[in-house]
Formats: C-alpha cells, structure tokens, sequence
C-alpha cells in the first residue's frame, strides 16, 4: 500500500489545515483537545465549535451531497480526522448524531427520514443519544426489555436504559426496543427515533470515579414518538442496531490511533523528566507501547482498505476495538507507574481538584473494554465471523 497522498489528496490536506488554522483561534484553541467526545469539559464552547465545523460544512462531510455532505471519500475522512487530532482541536460534540446515528439512517432509513434528520445534525440544531443498554440487556442487546407499543399514529414506550452517554445534553435518542414480545430475542426489536424533551422521559445522572456525569439512566413512562420514527421495518430493528455497532467499532474512531500516540509521546516526556525511563523494565514497557500503537495503526489501515473494497464495515472492525481498548487499558496502567506516587495526587486548590491528562486516561481506560461491545463479545465475533470457529454454544 501507498502512504503518500495523491495531488487530490495532498490538495484537500492543505485545504483542512488551512481552515483549521484560520479558525480554531481564540477559546476553540483555549479548549484544546482534553478528554473525548462524551466528557463535559468546555461544553459550551465546544458546541459553538461544532456549529462552526457545521457552517463550513465539515459535519456530514461524508455524506452524499444529496443530504447536505461533500460525499468525501474514506480516504479524505482519514485525511481530515488525522489533521484534527494534530491541530488538536477540541473533541466533537455530534458524535452520536453524526458518528453513529447518520450514516445507519443514511444505510436504512427513508427519504423522509433523511431530510427531516440529517440537516439537523449537520447544523448541530439536534443532539442525540444512544438508547442501548439496559440493567438486564448490557453485552447480550438481544435481551431489551424495554418495549414499544403502538397507539395509533404514535408508539408508546416503557422501560429503563442505562449508560446513556450524554443522554441529559440529547434532544433525541436512537434507541432498541422490544415491539414483539412474544417474537424470539433477535426478533421483534425495532429501531425507535425518541424525543427527549417531554414529560414521558426522565434522566438520571450517574457519577463516576472521574467526577463527571455523562453517563446517565434514561427512564421511559409511556413516553411518545410518531409512528413513522422507526428506522427499518418495524420488527426488524436488530440489522439495523448492528449497523450502529459497526460504524461505532469501525470508523466512528478513525483517528484514535493519532489521539493515543499523542498520549503516549505526554508519557515519554515523564519518564524522561522523572528519571523513570532510566529503569529497563520500564523503559521495555514504553517501547511495547510503541510498537502496539503502531500494530493499531496498521490494523486500522486494513479495516480501511476492506472499507474501500466493500463499502461497508466488516466484522474486521471488532479487531480494531478489541485491540485499541485493550491497549489503551494497559498503557493507562503504566502512565501510573511511570508517575509513581504523583500519581495519587490530585492537582488544583482544596475543593477545586482536577486529573491531570493521564490519570484521567487510566480511569476512562477502565470502561473502554466494555462499551462498543465488551470485550468478550469482540472475541466471539472475531472466532465465529472472521476466523471461522464453531458459534459459542448457547444455554
């Protein structure tokens, strides 16, 4: 494979730096790129950020023109999320909505769906969640309980998500409900489209060992939504909640590789300033560090060649997630022996005590092997759809 970008792309280069030096200025700058899509640091200037990204046309930009989008190829989406991480700009906001939600409408949804949403998360108008996981139905999806009833042009829907990512910040929710409850697990599961702002739902922070809250319950008491608002045929949903699960293992984290080497060069530069890369254990760690960041970056090149070929995300991409979360989990691990006692100490003034960059990075590790699919179900889907194994016996 070919590294180096053609004059088209080496154009398209210059055009996204160009505009990011021209723009990200002032507080955009100030914010810079700490934490991730889902923390709640500078919020409100990274919303602003977004609506600029939206104006210019870099939301959607993989989407047809048709919908708003500049019809980029996967190699321009490189091109730029590589440029961004870079320039270090602030974390996005319309993940889900753009990420996740928009190119599963833009696969299975309809013409009505696509213009009455898409232009609405370009411009950053309308946020959304994602309504997956419940108390009972985390890593086996197949298990939701919450259900959806139709009561004539509008479903009724009941019952509890957890995890919601954001959920408090949404205006919508694309969420799995039960629509059948006599069909087996994988059937009768429908793709609902919720509005949030209304007095049917309530949501319920969750507070971590961060000290953030952006993981919240969602609660649904016979709340409303039309009965168009469902993506796929109704019944039919659990294709349609896959599709989601692949952008979000698969290109939805394109340009993590870039993000986790910059953590990696912070992590250097400790060891050198405190002595600790001097003791060989730990300078041979770093070095694995290394080369597993570059195994990550090779990893990701193949998904994207299969992508090139094939036009959709392929169960490949749950080998890049099981890789990433499990590398980022250790290297999260040695940023604290690498810190040694330091690591325990919080800095700011008395009340005010924040984490720094890398003791943040060890804490959110510790989920990263569960959502997007835990790890053990990664591994299943690499045996059973890649490496063709037998199916995991089932109870």
């Amino acid at each position: 494979m070919d590294f180096r970008d053609t004059p088209e792309e080496a154009a398209f280069r210059d055009e996204v730096r160009t505009w990011l030096a021209e723009h990200l200025v002032g507080e955009f700058a100030e914010v810079g790129a700490r934490g991730g899509p889902a923390d709640e640091e500078g919020y409100d200037i990274r919303l602003a950020w977004e609506r600029e990204l939206g104006r210019a046309g870099w939301v959607g930009m993989s989407w047809p023109k048709e919908y708003g989008g500049r019809g980029a190829t996967i190699l321009e989406q490189v091109i730029f999320n590589e440029e961004y991480v870079k320039a270090r700009a602030p974390a996005r906001v319309s993940f889900f909505g753009e990420g996740l939600f928009a190119p599963t409408l833009i696969a299975h949804g309809t013409e009505a769906q696509k213009h009455r949403f898409l232009p609405r998360i370009q411009s950053v108008e309308e946020l959304w969640c994602q309504g997956y996981s419940e108390p009972d139905a985390g890593s086996d999806l197949s298990n939701v309980q919450t259900r959806a009833v139709l009561d004539g042009d509008e479903w009724v829907v009941t019952g509890q998500k957890v995890w919601t990512t954001l959920a408090h910040r949404a205006d919508w929710c694309f969420a799995v409900v039960r629509t059948n409850p006599d069909a087996p697990a994988h059937k009768g599961i429908s793709y609902l489209l919720i509005p949030m702002d209304q007095p049917g739902v309530s949501v319920r922070p969750l507070r971590q060992i961060t000290g953030s809250a952006e993981f919240n319950e969602v609660f649904f008491d016979e709340a409303r939504t039309a009965r168009e608002n469902v993506v796929g045929a109704v019944d039919d949903g659990w294709k349609v909640a896959m599709a989601t699960l692949g952008f979000e293992r698969g290109t939805a984290f394109l340009s993590q590789q870039l993000a986790f080497r910059r953590e990696l060069a912070d992590l250097f530069e400790v060891a050198r300033r405190t002595g600790a890369g001097d003791d060989p254990r730990t300078r041979q760690r770093l070095a694995q560090a290394y080369a597993g960041v570059e195994i990550m970056r090779y990893n990701g090149l193949r998904m994207l060649t299969n992508i090139v070929r094939t036009g959709v995300v392929g169960p490949e991409a749950s080998i890049g997630k099981l890789y990433w979360s499990t590398w980022h989990r250790g290297l999260g691990e040695l940023a604290m022996e690498v810190l040694g006692p330091s690591s325990q100490v919080l800095s700011g003034p008395p009340g005010t005590y924040v984490l720094d960059d890398l003791q943040q990075a060890f804490l959110s590790s510790r989920a990263e092997t569960i959502y997007a699919g835990s790890s053990e179900i990664q591994r299943n889907i690499v045996g059973e759809r890649v490496l063709g194994l037998p199916r995991e016996p089932r109870a």
